[in-house]
């Protein structure tokens, strides 16, 4: 059960060949625009200024951890590495050109800094391209110099279909550089099942699904919270795709802080919490996030819900000014007394072909009970 899910390499040079249209089910759905307002998701790109952070006068009263902080493993680099589902074929001049499946898309990246390895004509051969606006905080469009690819198009990891979209914020409904960290959890779900306990998952910010679909799949008993009903649709519908109707999910439309506090204020535990916050979002009752206002409080409230004795918690962050230390020293202070690791970093892609660089997409720390 805890078989790795780590890709394996695949050719990069094989050029982008034109595919047929991808299976189009349901009307276009508008998830970057919806996942915009909520605080779920990573920095999704606002078409509004930034919100205003969530009053702290009703914040619950959390004890202050006591005890010595968990030992800190930094830095730990996580790559991700081409495989048949994903692989990173080229970067450079602030921009990817990536292949999900059979089909090439190229979007912009503002951490390819560096020139490209491969061809023009090997980049102009995608059969999806983002243009218009290339800020990660503004709108653009997609443009399909072939046949369109469709309102949805199937997509698959490790055996597991799901749904794919393009969304005017340049997301196509998964980050594949997070494969690490799913393939983390499921060896920890199975561990725990070896152990004779099914553990329970929480997945704050949650998206579109592929997070807690892995995980239920894996044996676990799954809550996935997003303040997006049409990220939740969108989740469920993967899970549909996926033959996964079957296993043990809990979908709740809620913000993400509000759902965290009724839960301690409930008692409840869960083995594994998964957090992957945006840099600033809002919430379906007009709830605010902002990261470095908000995550030292999600974290005690993270702290509060663990199970006795837990598991893991892992933290993404993504498109801050920030750096995997501070992530870490944080959770160290919010995680004090509980003993085990923390581990931080930054997840990478590695490029196929030769001489592949590493592209940087995120920084992450998780917290790791002793085995």
């Amino acid at each position: 059960m805890a078989r790795s899910r780590r890709p394996q390499k695949t050719d990069a040079r094989s050029r982008p060949a034109r595919a047929a249209r991808g299976d189009s089910r349901g009307a276009r759905d508008e998830a970057g625009a919806a996942k915009a307002a909520k605080p779920q998701g990573r920095a999704k790109a606002r078409d509004e200024a930034p919100a205003e952070p969530r009053s702290q006068t009703n914040r619950l009263e959390l004890a202050a951890p006591i005890g010595e902080r968990p030992r800190l493993q930094a830095p730990v680099m996580l790559v991700v590495r081409p495989g048949d589902d994903y692989a990173l074929i080229d970067t450079g001049d602030s921009e990817k050109l990536e292949r999900y499946g059979p089909h090439f898309v190229r979007r912009p990246e503002n951490q390819a800094i560096w020139p490209r390895r491969l061809a023009a004509a090997e980049w102009d051969a995608a059969h999806a391209v983002f243009s218009g606006d290339t800020e990660e905080e503004g709108l653009g469009r997609w443009r399909f110099p072939g046949e369109p690819l469709g309102e949805t198009w199937p997509l698959s990891h490790d055996d597991l279909s799901y749904l794919g979209r393009f969304t005017s914020f340049r997301h196509v409904g998964v980050f594949p550089e997070q494969a690490e960290h799913w393939a983390f959890m499921e060896r920890r779900i199975a561990a725990r099942l070896a152990a004779g306990r099914q553990p329970r998952v929480l997945n704050l910010f949650g998206y579109t699904g592929l997070a807690s679909l892995l995980a239920a799949r894996a044996g676990a008993e799954v809550t996935h919270v997003d303040a997006s009903k049409k990220a939740i649709a969108w989740a469920r519908e993967n899970q549909e795709v996926a033959g996964l109707l079957d296993k043990p999910i809990r979908w709740i439309c809620e913000d993400a802080v509000r759902y965290a506090e009724r839960e301690v204020k409930r008692g409840s535990r869960y083995d594994i919490i998964l957090l992957d916050p945006p840099k600033f979002g809002r919430g379906p009752k007009g709830e605010t996030w902002e990261l470095f206002e908000d995550l030292p409080y999600l974290l005690g409230l993270t702290r509060a819900l663990l199970a006795e004795p837990a598991d893991s918690v892992v933290l993404t962050a993504y498109s801050i000014r920030a750096s995997f230390y501070s992530l870490g020293a944080l959770m160290g202070e919010a995680f004090r007394g509980l003993g085990g690791r923390i581990e931080a970093g930054e997840l990478l892609i590695s490029e196929a072909g030769e001489e592949p660089r590493l592209l940087s997409t995120s920084l992450f720390s998780r917290w790791i009970a002793d085995d």
